[in-house]
């Protein structure tokens, strides 16, 4: 709940005459694989965003501590020492769907631009992102991907592990969000 009303802070919209729909279980991914080397990726599947869409403003929030790792070691350390979730838990998004109606919405995926800032590892950062966008069932399935580059948010990766990290970190999202 505590997240929820962040995220309606963060969308800075009337919640009383807007139209939200919600996800506590959405999906965010992130992958920073290099050849050669074992796979670097995570999932979080407890990210909870919020869209208004009679704004078309978007906000998401991830405990970084969801981001789960096939490697518990590899977990560790990107929570110990890259992310620092001790002093960075959460990291944020709040954004824009660019030209987006929801009268425009069908079963037939549409491209949009979505427009916002990333905050990750206390920094903030302008992200533009495409995704496609559907109305199944009276839900609307957000999917999507950009790239972000760990020095970009302050992210020190040492040198000895360089090599074995993406200098772009691919990270995708699936929202199935809900009218509420």
């Amino acid at each position: 709940m505590k997240k929820i009303v962040i995220l309606i802070f963060l969308l800075g919209t009337n919640v009383i005459s807007a139209q939200k729909y919600i996800t506590q279980k959405g999906k965010v991914a992130f992958e920073a694989s290099v050849p050669l080397f074992e796979d670097v990726n995570a999932v979080d599947s407890n990210n909870v965003t919020v869209f208004d869409v009679s704004s078309g403003n978007i906000a998401s929030v991830s405990n970084v501590k969801n981001f789960r790792f096939t490697v518990k070691l590899m977990e560790e350390h990107f929570n110990e020492s890259y992310a620092e979730t001790a002093k960075y838990p959460k990291t944020t998004f709040k954004g824009k769907i660019i030209g987006f109606k929801l009268s425009d919405l069908s079963s037939t995926p549409k491209k949009y631009t979505i427009d916002g800032t990333l905050n990750f590892h206390g920094v903030d950062r302008a992200v533009k992102s495409i995704a496609t966008i559907e109305m199944k069932d009276g839900k609307i399935n957000i999917v999507g991907a950009f790239k972000a580059k760990p020095a970009d948010y302050k992210v020190t990766i040492p040198k000895m592990v360089t090599k074995k990290i993406a200098e772009e970190v691919n990270v995708s999202y699936n929202f199935n969000l809900t009218k509420q």
